[in-house]
């Protein structure tokens, strides 16, 4: 009897002290192992990535702003949404929160198609066949070129996406344009080509009739990156 007794022991005992063998090497392997991730997770934690600031940037921060908003804009009926839309963005915040114009920093990029519509009526007057032409635009009236930025021009009402509203009164309330350098160098490329005139001395004629607070960034789309980096939401107008 005894001796049936000790042999159902022994295997029992054998299969236990397998098992300690296993718990033990299992425990070693992970206390091994916890350092390890440990100084990988710290070693992510320490290496977060941040963009680099450049002073050709800082004209985007507006120290008195709550809140910040860039709206990207590429055609014609982008640019006159985009109009509407700050507007909407000034009243609101007014309206729904009590804040003042101050408080909300809004910045229109105009880039690609769009981009023409931030120089001022004496260009488009003396260039509009060719602004008309680099922005794929004509005036809903006339099916002509325009004379006239006209979205700096009354009387155009719902024939534009803007509704009338004019790109002077959301520079008035504090809107600020970031105009492409790029494009602004194909539409003086384009101009030279149909005038005779030198490339650089139309470049300069563009940049020096800006509608008010326009500021002329290397590219559009890179100022959309800058925007993004220095905490503006980026809203698509088209």
């Amino acid at each position: 009897m005894e001796k049936r007794e000790s042999a159902s022991v022994l295997p029992r005992r054998s299969f236990l002290a397998r098992c300690g063998v296993a718990a033990s090497a299992f425990g070693a392997a992970f206390a091994a192992a916890t350092p390890a991730a440990n100084a990988q997770s710290r070693a992510a934690a320490g290496s977060s990535w941040q963009p680099a600031r450049h002073a050709e940037d800082d004209w985007f921060e507006q120290v008195s702003a709550k809140h910040r908003i860039f709206f990207d804009t590429t055609t014609a009926d982008g640019f006159g949404q985009a109009i509407l839309f700050a507007n909407n963005t000034f009243t609101a915040n007014g309206t729904g929160y009590g804040l003042t114009d101050a408080d909300v920093a809004i910045i229109i990029c105009a880039r690609h198609h769009s981009t023409p519509f931030a120089y001022t009526d004496a260009l488009w007057a003396k260039y509009g066949s060719a602004l008309a032409e680099r922005a794929h635009f004509n005036d809903p009236g006339t099916k002509e070129p325009p004379r006239v930025n006209v979205f700096q021009t009354a009387g155009y009402n719902t024939s534009l996406p803007n509704n009338g509203l004019l790109l002077d009164a959301v520079i008035k309330r504090g809107v600020r344009l970031a105009v492409c350098g790029l494009a602004t160098r194909a539409a003086a490329s384009l101009i030279a080509q149909k005038t005779g005139g030198k490339v650089e001395d139309i470049f300069k004629e563009l940049t020096d009739n800006m509608v008010p607070n326009a500021h002329l960034v290397p590219a559009g789309i890179v100022a959309v990156n800058r925007a993004q980096e220095r905490g503006y939401s980026i809203a698509s107008a088209g």
